[in-house]
């Protein structure tokens, strides 16, 4: 009838171009948010990212133009004996690290689930160390881990064992500190996550499921996991990626040390690139630590969707 009316007055109708207006106020003010996230992440992260790729091919010590040098530092890495020194240790830590990391997550997740006291004291103090700064973390579990008079070695010498871990100045046990630390750092966020996925699993299943008379394990295999799967999936990439790319905690922690027991691709690639200025060789390096990420993360999406299927 409004319509109407307006045809019949020859008054414009401005309902249409009011909504119009409007449209663009909001394009534009959603365009104002996210555009600097935009440009922060095209100057910072997409260029650079798109320059490795050319980079890779070229001998280029970050002074004058690059000279394109095709297969040359990818033939240097076969022969490079400390690249796959780095290579086993990121492999070694990422095997180790993502389903221990994984498990206890998950257990203490379990485990905070329940209706106990003092719950939300124990969920912020497992979440407490993530947040905390790499560098005095690394430090303080130095300090634990110190093979002469560290509270650890003390303890396991009070359980009568006498051939003790050198930890971080062994060559051996360097690589499990790390580990272990990385383990206890991380765990905490993840759990949240689980935490968060426990909530939406609908507590019918498991009333049918003792209905039927399945028991606390058949519980959890059967009705827990298959509904954690979507988190599970989401934590096992981020573990992924992240034990991949570890950097910051081991180079505080042990510093690639002793010797390369616990020099990983990161490390290694931050080291050609900073250190000796051989920036073409260090994005090789880069583009084969992100193709390993690559396979690793497209091998569980392929698995993930098997399951679902």
């Amino acid at each position: 009838m409004s319509t109407a009316t307006s045809a019949t007055t020859g008054r414009p109708n401005r309902s249409g171009s009011s909504a119009t207006v409007l449209r663009r106020r909001h394009t534009i003010a959603g365009w104002s948010f996210i555009l600097p996230n935009f440009l922060g992440f095209g100057l910072l992260t997409l260029i650079p990212v798109i320059a490795l790729f050319y980079i890779a091919f070229c001998k280029w010590s970050a002074f004058g133009s690059p000279q394109f040098t095709g297969l040359a530092n990818f033939q240097r890495m076969i022969h490079d004996a400390t690249f796959w020194t780095a290579l086993w240790n990121t492999m070694y830590y990422a095997v180790i690290h993502i389903p221990l990391t994984l498990a206890l997550s998950l257990g203490l997740a379990l485990l905070l689930n329940q209706k106990l006291r003092g719950l939300a004291f124990f969920r912020s103090a497992a979440f407490f160390p993530y947040f905390t700064s790499i560098v005095a973390v690394a430090q303080v579990w130095n300090m634990l881990l110190a093979p002469e008079n560290g509270p650890v070695n003390q303890f396991l010498s009070s359980l009568g064992l006498s051939d003790l871990p050198g930890w971080t100045s062994s060559s051996t046990w360097a690589m499990p500190a790390v580990i272990i630390v990385g383990t206890w750092r991380e765990m905490g966020y993840y759990m949240l996550l689980f935490l968060a996925g426990l909530q939406t699993v609908p507590q019918q299943l498991y009333e049918a499921a003792r209905m039927d008379g399945a028991n606390a394990w058949q519980r959890f295999t059967n009705v827990t996991l298959p509904c954690l799967r979507p988190t599970t999936f989401f934590v096992s990439i981020m573990l992924t990626i992240g034990s991949f790319k570890v950097l910051d905690l081991i180079l505080v922690m042990t510093n690639g040390g002793p010797g390369t027991s616990t020099l990983v691709l990161s490390q290694y690639i931050y080291r050609m690139g900073f250190e000796r200025n051989d920036f073409g060789y260090a994005s090789a390096i880069s583009l084969i630590l992100f193709l390993i990420c690559l396979l690793v993360t497209v091998v569980q999406f392929i698995h993930n969707r098997r399951q679902e299927d």
